[in-house]
């Protein structure tokens, strides 16, 4: 089952509870216990560390792991009632009061937020009052997360118009929602209907979202392992090398690669690898002056040949 963004943080909280009882315990059991996956149980962990009681970096949670237990070193140094600064008292005011006006927040979670926020605000005396002069605004991609959050935990369809920078276009799809996740840049992984397969979206490519009433009813599928990048070649896979000019910058951004060395004219030199080093002949299409394939040579040649096929084709219709 699918994990939002909003249970990963209560499963999180939990969590601290949990180990702090529970000094050296298994990695197995604690996975058991919270319903996850070891891998996903080591994700938590990986985070908790960079967590605490003070917004400068002090007092951090110093929790790891050996794999097999579960060890908490300073459960005792951060249990004491936290004591916010004044800078920090506003600027949790101020995010929370952000957070609650967020599109697509249950309304039970708001409301929880708002009390908070209010008990905080009396607590935090003139520095709560100070905060309420300062506001913040989410970019474009803070309500698309919200509004797939909410999608899936409602267990509802969304309707998507799409940037492809590899295409350079918008498409409109639908897409069943499964999870919300981080590497790199924040994703949706959903069922998408226009291609009848799962597809990966990033969310500041999504140009215009919106729920829609019918339910998400995505096909029954295991969640891939992304410990180790969203995209994962194999070592055996043939290895392809491109240069492009500043235009052709975002072929690093947006396909895995072993290398992007700088190039004089502001271009890259991207070193990648891929299964199927035929599927690259459509980006040198797309690249056009911006980018050229340089290895492997029947590859650089299969690509110039499909370019005077299409400028002929072009040429023939004019």
């Amino acid at each position: 089952m699918a994990t939002n963004a909003i249970d990963q943080t209560r499963r999180m909280l939990s969590l601290v509870t949990y180990l702090r009882e529970r000094p050296g315990a298994h990695v197995q059991d604690v996975a058991r216990a919270f319903g996850i996956t070891e891998d996903e149980l080591i994700s938590d962990l990986d985070v908790l560390p960079m967590c605490g009681t003070s917004f400068r970096g002090g007092d951090l949670l110093d929790i790891d792991t050996d794999g097999d237990r579960i060890w908490w070193h300073n459960p005792d140094d951060v249990a004491e009632p936290l004591r916010l600064a004044a800078d920090e008292a506003t600027a949790l005011l101020v995010a929370a009061r952000a957070v609650a006006t967020l599109p697509g927040l249950r309304e039970s979670d708001r409301l929880a937020l708002v009390r908070a926020t209010a008990k905080l605000e009396t607590a935090a005396g003139e520095s709560g009052a100070a905060s309420s002069r300062l506001s913040v605004t989410f970019e474009a991609e803070g309500g698309v997360f919200a509004d797939v959050d909410r999608a899936i935990s409602e267990r509802r369809r969304l309707w998507l118009r799409y940037y492809s920078p590899a295409r350079d276009e918008l498409t409109e799809r639908e897409v069943d929602p499964i999870r919300l996740f981080a590497v790199g840049h924040t994703y949706m992984e959903g069922w998408c209907r226009l291609s009848e397969a799962r597809r990966t979206f990033r969310l500041d490519r999504v140009a215009e979202i919106r729920l829609l009433d019918a339910p998400a009813a995505p096909p029954e599928l295991e969640l891939r392992d992304l410990s180790a990048g969203l995209v994962q070649p194999a070592v055996e896979d043939p290895e392809v090398v491109i240069e492009v000019g500043t235009g052709g910058r975002w072929v690093a951004e947006y396909y895995p690669h072993d290398s992007a060395e700088e190039l004089p004219d502001g271009g890259l030199r991207i070193t990648l690898r891929t299964p199927d080093p035929a599927s690259l002949r459509r980006l040198a299409l797309r690249l056009g002056g911006d980018g050229r394939i340089v290895t492997p040579p029947e590859l650089a040649n299969s690509a110039r040949e499909a370019a005077r096929e299409a400028l002929a084709a072009y040429e023939d219709a004019v």
